[in-house]
């Protein structure tokens, strides 16, 4: 005997879109040839706090001087370059898997950041940016009062 399903097509549709985000993430990690001027993917992990913007991003094997981090317009911009190692005389490769080459990646933010407090590190190739909100940006607390008493407080975003 069967069981009856009902149709959802919001289901369906999310299907579909989890299935062709596998298919993408593919073609959107382009591979670094020496011929061409295509840039590697610098992957990021972004979150935020009330207060500020927290961007970690992994960079194995690179030095930090090589890195150029600018912030134009509340674009975060994050390029450098991880450059290949020279063959060696006499060593022959078997497997060749790391990646070498130049990357860029910029992030727009939804808020306005102040540029003048960001504040970068590195650490066990990973980079790790805290961009702090602007003031105007931050949210605000309201108190509403009846009678001149207090009777709750709200976030104003």
């Amino acid at each position: 005997m069967s069981t009856l399903t009902r149709w959802d097509p919001f289901r369906e549709m999310m299907a579909l879109r989890n299935t062709m985000e596998r298919l993408m993430e593919d073609v959107e990690r382009p591979l670094w040839r020496a011929e061409t001027s295509e840039f590697l993917r610098l992957a990021v992990d972004v979150s935020e706090t009330d207060d500020s913007f927290i961007v970690k991003a992994s960079l194995p094997g690179i030095n930090p001087e090589d890195l150029d981090i600018s912030m134009t317009d509340n674009v975060l911009t994050i390029k450098g370059e991880i450059k290949m190692e020279e063959e060696k005389e006499g060593e022959k490769y078997h497997i060749r898997e790391r990646r070498f080459g130049r990357f860029m990646r910029s992030l727009t933010f939804p808020v306005p950041v102040d540029a003048d407090k960001i504040e970068a590190t590195y650490e066990n190739g990973v980079l790790t940016l805290v961009l702090p909100k602007a003031e105007e940006a931050k949210p605000k607390k309201i108190e509403i009062k009846t009678n001149g008493h207090k009777v709750i407080e709200g976030k104003v975003s």
